[in-house]
């Protein structure tokens, strides 16, 4: 089965669909979501990417993150998402949203018109293996610090949303 992004303008206003692989090749821009989740300590529930990812492999990102199916509202594509990598149920509120564009060493492009949600929970997550390495929960701070000593450890889009959420 093949699955498809929702490719859109800078005003995220639908223009079609495409299969993911070639938007990620063509570098066009496609609707997409990352998900936050805090716990009663204010901790953020981070997850280091499976290594068989095709890009950012093994780096440190956000809860969950993805792509609604054509017809589906992200909303409820986040909230499916974060059943299928990190089998957790909660609310989500949706916080913002940005644009960022980046390529990576074999060539893909990633072109995102990216909503953050977040929302809170205290349990550990059942995580995915073919989606997820390993997760951890971190203060805002712990991440800030680690960031600026390693960078290079966290996907290209965390490190632009954490700062939606400072």
């Amino acid at each position: 089965m093949t699955e498809e992004v929702i490719l859109v303008n800078e005003q995220d206003q639908e223009l079609g669909t495409m299969e993911k692989m070639e938007a990620h090749v063509k570098g066009l821009l496609h609707r997409a979501f990352s998900v936050f989740i805090f716990n009663s300590k204010k901790e953020l529930l981070i997850q280091q990417r499976a290594l068989s990812k095709y890009h950012s492999p093994a780096l440190w990102t956000n809860t969950c993150c993805s792509h609604p199916r054509p017809g589906e509202k992200t909303h409820d594509a986040a909230l499916r998402r974060m059943r299928e990598e990190m089998g957790m149920e909660t609310t989500l509120e949706h916080m913002s949203s940005f644009i960022y564009k980046t390529t990576f060493e074999n060539g893909l492009t990633e072109f995102e018109y990216d909503h953050i949600y977040t929302g809170k929970s205290n349990e550990d997550p059942i995580i995915n293996p073919k989606e997820v390495n390993a997760y951890k929960w971190m203060s805002l701070d712990d991440i800030k610090s680690d960031l600026k000593t390693h960078p290079e450890i966290y996907t290209y889009w965390f490190k632009l949303a954490i700062e939606k959420l400072f």
